[in-house]
């Protein structure tokens, strides 16, 4: 017998819903063969077998919520006894996960059990690769963190509190008395409606309060005169159609951020904290926010500095598609190094976007509007672009800000630059 138990895959993915069952008791299922579909808060995960053998009973619902650890399903592998699945000696830094093999919109991706009770063990806990990195990035004994999660788990919000709590008792006394942020309980006279956030609202809450407490950000804002860039685009949209692209304006942005990052390497970097080192990334991953009806999901462009306009198009025209279904593979929202998010499809103009941890920079772009500016004393009509760049100011400055905006106003200013560049 097989005890077969639901993966952890990382990127703060603790639970999941059983949305279907592919087999049922008594069938015979092949190793690699889909179990079940799991619905997580970023992407619906396809469940393979670890092995060949006849189900002898599945242990969840369509409808239920399975935590890490789990066992969703138990196979007669032919064996005879109960076997949990074995521990992994695999090290961390390959982060692999906690139990099994998960595939994921047809991508696998390869996890170890670490192990099923964290008593067992003074050396190994159940946590995540993000809970472990950002316990890295914090100077953090995960070993001596206690885990609030399923298991025992350790979760972020365990490593920011850790974190907190040794700050407190390594700051010196001051005269300054600690103000305690209590959060009172929320009650209400009037006739409301109370409905639960869904998984990806309750990621992206989570997501949002861990890179605002651990970044400071500061925003600077600007407008691009984009008039050339307009006309540009206007003449190149029939070319794009004819290979089935839609050309916004977005692809001339992407390229424009990436060949301004390769000369303002510390926009594309991240600060290690623990180890007060600037991380230089040398590659270039885009991340772009997209607004679907649970919330934001950031696909990321892998390796944008090698595609052209057109190849940039095409590959947000399919990320963008696939989070809005909710069937993209978990490797296309990992690893970026920048994140732009678009302001101007909600018909805004300008915002204070935040950082996506550990990144430094984001780049939020409003809805491009024509209007009369001043050019040599005379009131002319232009297309304006509004501009908003909030970037880590540990290790960025407002004079840093300015010069990344000068360049990449040169770029948008001048298409050509962006095809001779």
């Amino acid at each position: 017998m097989y005890e077969f138990r639901f993966a952890d895959i990382g990127e703060g993915i603790h639970e999941g819903q059983i949305l279907k069952w592919f087999f049922k008791e008594g069938d015979t299922v092949k190793e690699g063969e889909t179990l079940c579909l799991v619905e997580t808060d970023k992407v619906n995960a396809e469940i393979p077998s670890p092995i060949t053998g006849k189900i002898v009973k599945l242990n969840y619902a369509v409808g239920d919520t399975v935590h890490v650890g789990d066992v969703l399903v138990v196979i007669d592998d032919g064996k005879g006894e109960v076997k949990a699945q074995p521990l992994s000696e695999n090290k961390e830094k390959e982060e692999q996960g906690v139990i099994g093999e998960i595939e994921v919109s047809n991508e696998v991706i390869e996890s170890s059990e670490e192990a099923k009770d964290a008593s067992t063990t003074t050396q190994k806990v159940l946590a995540t690769p993000v809970a472990r990195k950002l316990a890295k990035d914090l100077g953090v004994d995960i070993t001596q963190v206690k885990g609030t999660g399923p298991m025992g788990r350790v979760m972020k919000e365990d490593i920011i509190r850790a974190s907190q709590a040794k700050q407190e008792v390594a700051a010196p006394e001051t005269s300054v008395a600690k103000v305690e942020v209590i959060v009172p309980k929320m009650e209400f006279k009037d006739n409301v409606e109370r409905v639960k956030i869904s998984k990806l609202r309750k990621t992206i809450a989570k997501n949002m309060s861990l890179s605002v407490s651990v970044i400071p950000h500061t925003t600077s804002m600007t407008e691009f005169d984009v008039t050339k860039l307009v006309a540009f685009r206007k003449a190149q949209k029939e070319m794009a159609q004819q290979r089935n692209i839609s050309l916004t304006y977005l692809p001339f942005i992407v390229k424009a951020v990436v060949l301004t990052l390769k000369e303002f390497r510390i926009f594309n970097a991240s600060f290690d904290q623990e180890n007060e080192e600037i991380i230089y990334k040398n590659y270039f991953n885009i991340g772009i926010a997209v607004d679907t009806e649970d919330g934001l999901i950031v696909p990321v462009i892998k390796n944008a500095d090698k595609l052209g306009i057109f190849d940039i198009a095409r590959e947000i025209q399919e990320l963008s598609s696939k989070a809005r279904d909710r069937s993209i593979g978990l490797d296309k929202l990992q690893d970026g190094t920048f994140t732009i998010t678009n302001y101007g499809a909600a018909g805004l103009s300008f915002g204070t976007p935040i950082i996506r941890y550990p990144e430094s920079a984001i780049l939020g772009i409003g809805i491009i509007q024509t209007k009369p500016v001043v050019e040599n004393d005379e009131i002319v009509i232009r297309d304006m672009l509004p501009i908003s760049l909030s970037y880590d100011h540990r290790i960025i400055d407002g004079g840093d800000a300015g010069r990344f905006l000068a360049r990449l106003r040169e770029y948008l200013s001048d298409p050509m630059l962006l095809l001779l560049s």
